[in-house]
């Protein structure tokens, strides 16, 4: 059976402001890992929500981009298709685009998964990556200091499909994930790793995710069908940025600022 853990989950009216109160998240978490710790390490997904994310962060006239020591930030990712990094599918062109093109963070702070390569090559290095950049020993996890994911119609998250191999192959941290329902490979990171990430965020958004969310959170755990279900941080703390659509079948939240309402619930 799974472990219980407490969802805390905020409301937003629109996207756009759903986006805002993602990067005041982002801008917060790692002033806080930076002053703790020197560093911070975030784990980063693709999508619509995280790119009006990242555009936010790189605006000048918003207050993030100041607020952040990108010199002392690194990022990770989540997922990644098996294109090239200038491929229009591409996560990391996108996060190139939209942020990491307008802000001063060192290129060797930007840890990239080699999509352009065979997926278990490319798999097999960005573990490599990961241990020797996070210098982990044995069969020692990454501990990312934000990680966030995002939801498809399906229930999956990351590259953890329905019905496929990363539910059942979380050994290693990368995995080389076959998807029948897209006729691909990912790469992704497994959700154990995913697990033991020190803030796990997900950021949903749009009407057509309202369902499945809602099963999701509450309905019986099935994570063959619904791979979101697997993500239960051990630290037993998972948070959810919504707007109010993506929100719309969930338990009534209560109002806490002038912009979001915020509710609370026990997954057994």
């Amino acid at each position: 059976m799974p472990r219980k853990i407490l969802v805390h989950y905020f409301v937003y009216e629109t996207a756009e402001v759903l986006a805002l109160a993602a990067a005041r998240l982002f801008a917060d978490r790692a002033k806080e890992a930076i002053e703790q710790r020197g560093v911070a390490r975030f784990a980063i997904s693709g999508g619509t929500t995280p790119k009006r994310l990242f555009q936010l962060l790189a605006d000048g006239a918003q207050p993030f981009y100041t607020q952040i020591d990108w010199t002392k930030l690194h990022l990770y990712w989540v997922d990644e298709r098996t294109v090239g990094p200038e491929d229009a599918d591409s996560n990391y062109r996108m996060t190139r685009e939209a942020l990491l093109d307008r802000v001063p963070i060192p290129a060797d702070n930007v840890h990239r998964m080699e999509g352009e390569l065979p997926a278990d090559e490319a798999a097999a290095r960005y573990e490599t990556v990961l241990r020797n950049s996070m210098r982990l020993e044995g069969a020692e996890s990454p501990a990312f200091d934000l990680l966030l994911l995002g939801m498809g119609d399906d229930g999956h998250t990351a590259s953890i499909f329905p019905h496929t191999e990363a539910i059942e192959n979380f050994g290693p941290l990368v995995i080389a994930n076959h998807v029948p329902q897209k006729d691909t490979w990912r790469i992704t990171l497994t959700w154990p790793v995913i697990n033991a990430a020190k803030d796990v965020v997900f950021l949903i958004e749009g009407t057509a995710k309202a369902e499945r969310l809602k099963e999701v959170l509450l309905g019986p755990y099935v994570p063959d069908a619904l791979p979101s279900q697997l993500i239960r941080p051990t630290n037993g703390k998972l948070t959810f940025l919504l707007d109010a659509a993506a929100a719309a079948m969930l338990p009534s939240a209560q109002r806490v600022s002038n912009e979001a309402r915020a509710g609370l619930m026990e997954l057994n």
